[in-house]
Protein backbone atom coordinates (compact mmCIF):
# COMPACT_ATOMS: atom_id res chain seq x y z
CA UNK A 1 0.00 0.00 0.00
CA UNK A 2 2.82 2.44 0.75
CA UNK A 3 1.71 5.99 1.43
CA UNK A 4 -1.56 5.77 -0.50
CA UNK A 5 -4.49 5.63 1.92
CA UNK A 6 -7.23 2.99 1.46
CA UNK A 7 -10.23 3.78 -0.73
CA UNK A 8 -13.59 1.98 -0.84
CA UNK A 9 -14.62 0.02 -3.92
CA UNK A 10 -17.76 1.13 -5.77
CA UNK A 11 -19.61 -1.87 -4.31
CA UNK A 12 -18.83 -0.49 -0.84
CA UNK A 13 -20.27 2.99 -1.46
CA UNK A 14 -23.08 3.82 0.94
CA UNK A 15 -25.56 6.55 0.02
CA UNK A 16 -26.04 7.59 3.65
CA UNK A 17 -22.28 7.99 4.12
CA UNK A 18 -21.97 10.00 0.88
CA UNK A 19 -24.83 12.32 1.85
CA UNK A 20 -23.40 12.80 5.35
CA UNK A 21 -20.06 13.71 3.78
CA UNK A 22 -21.73 16.25 1.50
CA UNK A 23 -23.86 17.90 4.21
CA UNK A 24 -20.85 19.85 5.50
CA UNK A 25 -20.23 23.10 3.58
CA UNK A 26 -16.43 22.75 3.73
CA UNK A 27 -16.59 19.27 2.21
CA UNK A 28 -19.10 20.44 -0.42
CA UNK A 29 -16.69 23.23 -1.35
CA UNK A 30 -13.87 20.68 -1.80
CA UNK A 31 -16.01 18.51 -4.09
CA UNK A 32 -17.31 21.54 -6.01
CA UNK A 33 -13.78 22.82 -6.53
CA UNK A 34 -12.69 19.43 -7.89
CA UNK A 35 -15.73 19.36 -10.22
CA UNK A 36 -15.09 22.85 -11.58
CA UNK A 37 -11.30 22.56 -11.82
CA UNK A 38 -11.44 19.41 -13.91
CA UNK A 39 -8.04 18.37 -12.58
CA UNK A 40 -6.47 16.81 -9.52
CA UNK A 41 -5.50 19.29 -6.81
CA UNK A 42 -3.11 19.10 -3.89
CA UNK A 43 -4.55 19.65 -0.41
CA UNK A 44 -2.83 23.04 -0.14
CA UNK A 45 -4.68 24.32 -3.23
CA UNK A 46 -7.95 24.56 -1.33
CA UNK A 47 -8.73 27.79 0.49
CA UNK A 48 -10.55 26.55 3.59
CA UNK A 49 -11.58 28.50 6.70
CA UNK A 50 -10.40 25.69 8.99
CA UNK A 51 -7.15 24.53 10.60
CA UNK A 52 -4.87 22.07 8.81
CA UNK A 53 -5.91 19.22 11.11
CA UNK A 54 -9.60 19.94 10.50
CA UNK A 55 -8.97 20.09 6.74
CA UNK A 56 -7.27 16.69 6.98
CA UNK A 57 -10.38 15.34 8.70
CA UNK A 58 -12.62 16.70 5.92
CA UNK A 59 -10.48 15.07 3.22
CA UNK A 60 -10.58 11.78 5.13
CA UNK A 61 -14.39 11.86 5.38
CA UNK A 62 -14.65 12.47 1.63
CA UNK A 63 -12.14 9.69 0.87
CA UNK A 64 -13.84 7.16 3.13
CA UNK A 65 -17.20 7.97 1.53
CA UNK A 66 -15.65 7.30 -1.88
CA UNK A 67 -16.03 10.83 -3.25
CA UNK A 68 -12.31 11.48 -3.69
CA UNK A 69 -9.16 9.48 -4.31
CA UNK A 70 -5.93 10.60 -2.64
CA UNK A 71 -2.42 9.80 -3.78
CA UNK A 72 1.04 11.29 -3.48
CA UNK A 73 3.13 13.12 -6.04
CA UNK A 74 6.44 13.75 -4.31
CA UNK A 75 5.49 15.25 -0.97
CA UNK A 76 2.10 16.58 -2.12
CA UNK A 77 -1.07 14.69 -1.32
CA UNK A 78 -3.22 14.97 -4.42
CA UNK A 79 -7.01 14.76 -4.56
CA UNK A 80 -9.05 13.56 -7.49
CA UNK A 81 -12.81 13.40 -7.76
CA UNK A 82 -14.09 9.86 -8.28
CA UNK A 83 -16.64 11.14 -10.76
CA UNK A 84 -16.98 8.00 -12.88
CA UNK A 85 -17.40 5.78 -9.83
CA UNK A 86 -19.90 8.17 -8.18
CA UNK A 87 -21.90 8.42 -11.41
CA UNK A 88 -21.96 4.62 -11.60
CA UNK A 89 -23.15 4.23 -8.01
CA UNK A 90 -25.42 7.29 -7.76
CA UNK A 91 -26.25 8.65 -11.23
CA UNK A 92 -26.85 12.40 -11.28
CA UNK A 93 -25.80 13.09 -7.69
CA UNK A 94 -22.70 15.15 -8.51
CA UNK A 95 -24.54 16.98 -11.31
CA UNK A 96 -27.32 17.89 -8.87
CA UNK A 97 -24.76 19.09 -6.31
CA UNK A 98 -22.99 21.24 -8.89
CA UNK A 99 -26.28 22.77 -10.08
CA UNK A 100 -27.38 23.47 -6.50
CA UNK A 101 -24.11 25.15 -5.57
CA UNK A 102 -24.00 27.30 -8.72
CA UNK A 103 -27.70 28.28 -8.62
CA UNK A 104 -28.38 31.91 -7.70
CA UNK A 105 -29.80 32.37 -4.22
Amino acid sequence: MGRTPPHPQVSQFDLQQVLEALVDPVRRSIVTRLVTSGEDLKCGAFDMPVSKSTATHHFKVLREAGLIRQYYVGTSRMNSLRRTEMDEAFPGLLDALTRAVSAPS
